[in-house]
């Protein structure tokens, strides 16, 4: 699928009958929000020998197939691809660019904008990087028998070093776990997002606003995931508000002490029997990611107050759980895993890429 194509259109330009387009499409959009039709996208049509249609197929970039047949009326099937969970490690010395030096490499060059939002504050990319600095980076991605990669990889840590300076970075895995920053080994900022293994789009500050394209304040940081997705407290509290407002959509506030505010924006849905004033914990599931209100695709907008000003999520230290020091020792014992973790994979078979098999995922067919 290219830019502005439709299911529809593209089943014109195989010659499909308009009664058998509407049938396959609304049969397709039983299973597949078809307004979430990316370029990329791929739709298949099988017809029999005389060139009747006999079955569509839609392969989204996650790998995930959709397919409807029409012989005793329309059946719709939907497949997820067997795939392997890998682990990949590489390093690479920047020469000019971040981006271009994971390009040159073949690793992939998403991760450029995956560091410049989390270390957003702590180093600029444009004035404090010269060139000859050493880039490290732990990802996993989804691979199929046949090798493809389907999805977005994911990045688990990465460590950026400079002017005697060492940054490293940890991605969350699960629930409750961080996103930690460190300075030269000492964790200096942490992070709890409020859904796991969503990107990071957007950042806390000044931006162009993508539905009225004129530059005004973000006050909050952006997630996006796909629709449904889980979100969580990222802190005890109780709910403040819970509704609809405005261009935030559906709305969660939690109040975690009198000044201190989190709140949760552009749900798709709120957990059952979450009420204002219900007492919520840490990493409970409070509702669903969506696109309620102005937002151009499933995304978590999320904001934290502190006397009812917006400040930025990534910085606020009431809620980043560096104290006690117990906390931070835990919090270098989990680097100095990701750090044995890499010099493992770039070690294997004297490679500058190494990479391991985590898991594998049948097709639940």
């Amino acid at each position: 699928m290219s830019v502005g194509d439709t299911l529809d259109g593209l089943l014109a330009s195989a010659d499909i009958a308009p009664a058998l387009r509407l049938e396959f499409t609304l049969a397709m959009a039983t299973e597949f929000d078809l307004s979430r039709l990316r370029p990329g996208d791929r739709v298949i049509v099988q017809s029999h020998e005389d060139g009747t249609p006999l079955a569509v197929t839609l392969i989204d970039g996650e790998g995930v197939r959709v397919m409807v047949t029409l012989e005793d009326g329309p059946e719709v099937r939907r497949l997820a691809p067997a795939t392997t969970t890998v682990e990949r490690a590489h390093s690479v010395t920047v020469d000019g660019s971040i981006f271009a030096a994971l390009e040159r490499a073949d690793a992939p060059t998403r991760f450029a904008v995956d560091l410049a939002l989390i270390l957003a504050g702590v180093v600029d990319f444009r004035r404090d990087l010269a060139g000859g600095e050493d880039l490290t980076l732990l990802w996993t991605e989804e691979i199929t028998e046949a090798g493809e990669r389907i999805g977005q990889p994911a990045l688990r840590y990465a460590v950026l070093a400079f002017d005697g300076t060492s940054l490293e970075v940890i991605w969350p895995n699960e629930v409750g776990d961080a996103t930690t920053i460190y300075r030269d080994g000492e964790p200096i900022r942490t992070f709890a997002p409020p859904v796991v293994g969503a990107r990071l789009t957007s950042v806390f500050g000044k931006r162009r606003h993508p539905i009225y394209g004129d530059v005004r304040m973000h006050t909050g940081v952006d997630f996006a995931t796909q629709e449904g997705a889980p979100i969580y407290a990222t802190a005890s509290g109780r709910v403040a508000f819970l509704g609809r407002r405005n261009g935030y959509g559906r709305v969660i506030e939690i109040a975690h002490d009198p000044s201190l505010i989190t709140r949760y924006s552009h749900l798709s849905a709120f957990s059952d029997d979450l009420a204002e004033g219900d007492r919520v914990e840490a990493n409970q599931r409070i509702g669903a990611v969506g696109s309620s209100g102005l937002a151009t695709a499933p995304n978590l907008h999320y904001e934290v107050l502190l006397n009812n000003k917006p400040v930025n999520p990534l910085n606020e230290a009431r809620l980043s759980g560096l104290e006690p020091e117990d906390a931070r020792l835990d919090l270098k014992g989990v680097l100095q895993k990701a750090r044995t973790r890499v010099t493992g994979l770039l070690d294997q078979d004297r490679m500058p890429v190494g990479n391991v098999v985590l898991s594998t995922k049948g097709d639940p067919t």
